[in-house]
């Protein structure tokens, strides 16, 4: 048994899963307080927190696991390695010394360290990327790699569908390395700093399309920000058009104009344009770019270009 898992997110989730069905099963689950989400700002659990009750394991929901109670209990669970993924709070000593931690990251290290490595990825247009299970230390994403696999990214996957195998990956190089770590069997390898990168928090900048770029790069932010964030062009007025799924096209309309093509949309871009195949217009659920077209009866509904 490992002891003590902390992590929040979706992603993190999956990882608790795998880890609960092997010889490394939790004895605790820590994870953030319940907060306010969705349209109905209801509060509600951690992915994390709904994942460890399903699996019938203890959880602690900490707003502080650095201090108090809650650290206490923490080391009170010990055990030789805890394990850690997308937990979202930063661990300080003395927790950072007194219990050492095996971290989950979704990237090629020390490729993409920081919030958003998989978005960024996917945005920045790489071709591979992967996971690294590293020993916790201060330094953001910066301790030594236990182990790491690579994955190849899709030309049109999506956030959704890689992370979501990154997951899955994470999860099964965890148990491995847990396994590894107890016995005292781990090559850590250091990251050294060639090819350091830092993938930034999304930000609201990062979900407007932008077409004074290629048309790779505006298909690159729509499937780095799909599903969960979501990526928008500006319409006439206030109005914003969720942009969900797009194909690359060679040539266009010119850069920012969006024209009914083939009874499609089709953005221009600086160079080639693309076909916005899944759209979620202002106030509406999300549906097919023609279906748009065809429920505006002209044009295309909002454009600030050309008609």
């Amino acid at each position: 048994m490992a002891g003590v898992f902390l992590g929040t997110s979706e992603f993190a989730g999956t990882v608790l899963d795998i880890l609960a069905a092997s010889d490394q099963r939790p004895e605790l689950v820590v994870t953030l307080p319940d907060r306010r989400r969705g349209r109905g700002r209801r509060e509600q659990a951690s992915p994390v927190a709904d994942k460890a009750a399903a699996l019938g394991i203890e959880v602690l929901k900490s707003g502080n696991v650095n201090e108090g109670e809650d650290l206490g209990r923490i080391l009170e669970v010990g055990g030789g390695w805890a394990s850690i993924c997308a937990f979202g709070q930063l661990i300080k000593e003395p927790l950072l010394t007194e219990l050492p931690m095996l971290n989950v990251h979704p990237s090629l290290l020390p490729r993409w360290r920081g919030a958003a490595p998989v978005e960024r990825a996917i945005m920045e247009g790489d071709e591979v990327t992967g996971v690294c299970v590293m020993r916790l230390v201060a330094g953001l994403d910066s301790g030594p790699v236990a182990m790491r696999e690579v994955t190849a990214i899709g030309q049109d996957e999506d956030f959704g569908s890689l992370s979501a195998r990154l997951a899955e990956i994470g999860g099964r190089l965890l148990v491995a390395a847990l396994d590894g770590a107890g016995r005292g069997e781990i090559e850590w390898q250091e990251q050294g700093e060639d090819g350091l990168t830092y993938a930034e928090k999304i930000t609201a900048g990062d979900r407007e399309v932008k077409t004074s770029g290629t048309a790779r790069e505006v298909h690159n932010q729509v499937r780095g920000l799909t599903p969960h964030i979501g990526a928008w062009f500006a319409l006439e007025g206030d109005d914003r058009l969720g942009i969900r799924r797009t194909a690359v096209l060679d040539e266009g309309p010119a850069a920012g104009e969006l024209v009914a093509a083939g009874g499609w949309p089709v953005l221009g871009c600086a160079e080639g344009a693309v076909r916005l195949e899944r759209v979620q217009p202002p106030g509406k659920k999300e549906m097919d770019g023609d279906a748009w077209l065809r429920g505006s009866g002209q044009g295309v509904p909002g454009s600030p270009g050309k008609q």
